[in-house]
């Protein structure tokens, strides 16, 4: 039972350690995810903001210069004055391209950078037919365009007549240096990736940079309609052309341009999966140590068991013939006698006896008596194998045997049994022999089992008064009649 215990004390705290660490894991797993989400969104949030500060900016020039060519004075100026007019608050810097205005034809006739326009007509454009098809536009953003092998993202504005008519096109350009420049400023991972989306789900602008994505439509991809749903939020998905599983956050979707970040799953959990690798390796040693000595506590508990067996066994153990002996057998004695009440069964005893042993023994000398004896108990234990008999030495040449469910019947016949086996055997040994008493009966409550006791030993002594060599059955618990 003790090693029982110590087996479920070692499972039980096995299991325990595993799921508190199990629960902190989690926990901590959770916790990286949370921060990695915020530390995302943070940075989409200011790189959004940076962009469309810029765009804002730039829109503000834009919506100017229309302001401007609404001005009936301005035809009446040179061409110096109008520029300075008109372009006298445009965006200047090395990211962002000069404005121009195209006529209702889409040939270019105002330039911030030139007094001298060239002639280009950009009628085919997609932000001149955008704004010739939808008066109420506003602001237009293009997609990535590649002029003169830069690229670029063109802003622009409709210019309108005062009767409302279509007059033509304001439009400027951010080039991508200033989206490359934003971006290398930032300390990303290698599978970090960094989205900017026009509202329709066009790409305008990646990093890592990948011209052949610029300008295609990720909207299935990344599932836009749920960025447009949601001003900031989170989703799991695969890159289009890495297949690496990233959480992408986006941090405000009302601005005109939309900032996706995201980080590889790989590199949200790699602090956890560090810890979660060093607590597992703790635990295991924990294990294996607790392991350890609980196999040892309990090869020790066996082994005291044993030993404490074996004393046990040398201290209900006759020492020369290897029988129960008396101690013992009152034990078994009163346990089996108690049984048979409850079942109401019968039990038998037999008393054995060795005849004229104390002449044997002065006449060849102990040494031979012992061999005897132990000959004797070798018969006897031979005759009542069950494992419910018990055989015992009483001490001297006097032995005990109990017969658990046998009637007189059936006793009587190991006890023959046993006398016939001394008989064959003492031959060689000057013809020692023994007298048997044997009493069987079915107790009753409130009756002790010194009853049947008295009754073999009675019926023993009628054995010997016979002439001995004899087996003898008390026939009733008074043993007034013996049978012979």
């Amino acid at each position: 039972m003790s090693a029982r215990l110590l087996i479920i004390s070692f499972i039980v705290t096995v299991l325990g350690f595993s799921g508190v660490c199990g629960s902190i894991m989690l926990e901590m797993r959770r916790s990286a995810q949370e921060l990695s989400r915020q530390t995302q969104e943070n940075l989409a949030s200011t790189i959004s903001a940076d962009i469309n500060r810029n765009v804002e900016l730039y829109d503000l020039s834009l919506r100017a210069v229309v302001s401007g060519l609404a001005l009936p004075e301005l035809a009446q100026v040179d061409a110096k004055i109008r520029n300075l007019i008109l372009f006298d608050r445009s965006v200047s810097a090395k990211h962002f391209g000069p404005m121009r205005v195209f006529d209702t034809k889409g040939d270019l006739w105002l330039d911030s950078a030139t007094l001298t326009p060239d002639k280009i007509n950009r009628s085919d454009e997609a932000f001149f037919r955008a704004h010739v098809a939808q008066p109420d536009l506003g602001l237009y953003i293009s997609g990535p365009t590649q002029h003169r092998g830069i690229y670029s993202v063109v802003l622009s504005r409709r210019v309108s007549a005062p009767d409302g008519s279509f007059a033509g096109v304001v439009a400027g350009s951010i080039r991508f240096s200033y989206f490359q420049d934003l971006f290398n400023r930032l300390h990303l991972a290698p599978h970090d990736v960094i989205a900017v989306l026009a509202r329709d789900g066009t790409l305008i602008m990646r990093t890592p940079f990948e011209p052949g994505l610029l300008g295609s439509n990720v909207m299935a991809n990344i599932g836009i309609g749920k960025m447009l749903g949601q001003r900031r939020g989170w989703f799991s998905g695969h890159g289009k052309t890495d297949k690496i599983a990233r959480m992408y956050v986006w941090a405000d979707s009302a601005r005109p341009l939309m900032v996706l970040v995201g980080r590889s799953w790989s590199d949200v959990f790699m602090m956890w999966r560090h810890e979660a690798l060093r607590i597992g390796a703790i635990l295991l040693v924990l294990a294996i140590i607790v392991a350890g000595f609980t196999v040892f506590f309990i090869r020790e508990i066996n082994r005291r068991a044993e030993a404490e067996r074996r004393l046990e066994e040398l201290a209900t153990t006759d020492g020369l013939t290897g029988l129960t002996n008396r101690r013992k057998f009152d034990l078994v004695m009163d346990r089996e006698w108690r049984r048979a009440v409850r079942s109401k069964t019968p039990i038998a005893l037999m008393i054995i006896d060795a005849d004229h042993f104390k002449s044997f023994n002065d006449s060849f000398g102990h040494q031979a008596g012992d061999q005897v004896l132990v000959g004797i108990a070798l018969c006897i234990a031979d005759s009542a194998a069950r494992a419910s008999d018990c055989a015992a030495r009483f001490g001297g040449e006097e032995f005990a045997v109990l017969l658990p469910g046998m009637n007189a019947t059936q006793s009587q016949g190991v006890a023959e049994t046993i006398r016939r086996k001394v008989e064959l055997w003492s031959e060689g040994q000057a013809g020692v022999t023994v007298s048997v008493g044997v009493a069987s009966m079915t107790p009753v409550p409130l009756q002790h089992w010194s009853v049947l006791f008295e009754a073999a030993d009675k019926a023993l002594y009628a054995a010997k008064d016979l002439g001995r060599n004899r087996c003898v059955v008390a026939a009733s618990r008074s043993d007034l009649n013996l049978v012979a």
